[in-house]
């Protein structure tokens, strides 16, 4: 079993991916990225399931070549079920059943969150994989919580976002400054030659493990529509430090309530994962709490950062040695509920 094949079929957004995962290598990680949005500064949900339904077969294709193996040679075929945008997720719900159908194998079921955190799993993700017990920050452009994760299947979300996750929060203040979306990647890449602490942002201040985005991403609004009143330039004259300023203070709030949880649960075991895992800002930060704090950090290679196939095959190999197969009425769902995901799974 160690050494199963799966099929990992990703489609909870705009990009679509296909990977090969053997044991725990993954032998092709493909994916179409879909730059229609960006001229519409954000994911329109119509025009991502269109391309979805004309990029995956192509992209499973092309997973399949890479890896040098033949359809035969499949074992299983691990899908997102959900969360994600529902004509996404039904794209690639409904070709992973046919698949599985036409080679006569089992289909698996995985939630996207999940595979985010475990992904860390996967054989050249990280030099070695974390230990349980570990926390892991999970962050990404619709997402933002804190999960204790006791086992591959056991785990408990003690903070989350009240409102805007923290990837949303960096594509709309990039908006506000007149930034291409994504926004996230643009303000990490001009922050670098900015300085952090020209501008200064309020944090939110919240009990407990959960965060809140909506509040900086206001008070951002505020501050440039005051100074462009006053210097129509100030937003091109001041690109580098606001951006570094945002990037700053948006890293400052995830990595506040991550240094809490750490030190109230005694873990020091501490992962990243999600989008805006990738973000430099919170890299350097995991890099410095691991000398401050004493902390064994798990900061996944970039490829395993965004949404991919790679992710969705390694949680459906792990349920593949469970034997936890899902029948072929099953259907995606926009909103899945990671905790009762884990409830169902211990």
């Amino acid at each position: 079993m160690s050494d199963s094949i799966i099929l990992g079929i990703e489609s909870s957004c705009d990009d679509t991916s296909a990977a090969v995962l053997k044991g725990n290598k993954i032998l092709s990680n493909i994916a179409a990225n879909q730059e229609i949005h960006q001229q519409y500064g954000g994911v329109v949900p119509e025009l991502a399931s269109r391309a979805h339904q004309q990029n995956i077969i192509p992209v499973v294709n092309q997973a399949i070549i890479k890896a040098n193996i033949q359809q035969k040679d499949i074992c299983a075929i691990g899908f997102t079920r959900g969360p994600g945008l529902l004509g996404s997720l039904l794209v690639g719900t409904s070709f992973a059943k046919s698949l599985a159908m036409s080679l006569a194998v089992p289909l698996i079921e995985v939630n996207h969150l999940q595979a985010h955190i475990l992904a860390h799993f996967i054989d050249d993700a990280n030099p070695k994989p974390p230990k349980f017990p570990f926390l892991c920050l999970t962050v990404s452009g619709g997402h933002t919580m804190i999960v204790i994760v006791k086992d591959y299947f056991d785990m408990e979300i003690i903070g989350k976002t009240i409102d805007d996750a923290a990837g949303e929060a960096f594509d709309k203040i990039g908006k506000i400054f007149g930034l291409d979306y994504p926004a996230g990647p643009i303000i990490d890449k001009i922050s670098k030659v900015g300085d952090g602490s020209i501008f200064k942002f309020n944090k939110p201040k919240l009990d407990e493990y959960n965060y809140s985005f909506s509040g900086i991403k206001t008070s951002v609004l505020y501050f440039i529509q005051k100074e462009v009143k006053k210097n129509p330039d100030f937003i091109l004259e001041n690109l580098n430090d606001l951006c570094a300023s945002v990037q700053k203070t948006l890293v400052e709030i995830l990595m506040d309530k991550l240094e809490k949880a750490s030190l109230d649960f005694n873990i020091n075991e501490v992962a990243i994962a999600g989008g805006v895992s990738a973000n430099s800002g919170l890299r350097e930060a995991m890099q410095k709490n691991a000398e401050k704090l004493g902390w064994n950090i798990y900061i996944p290679k970039f490829e395993y950062t965004t949404d991919n196939a790679a992710m969705i095959a390694m949680v459906a190999k792990l349920k593949f040695d469970r034997g936890e197969f899902a029948d072929l009425s099953v259907s995606a769902t926009a909103r899945y509920d990671i905790e009762e995901e884990f409830k169902k799974e211990i």
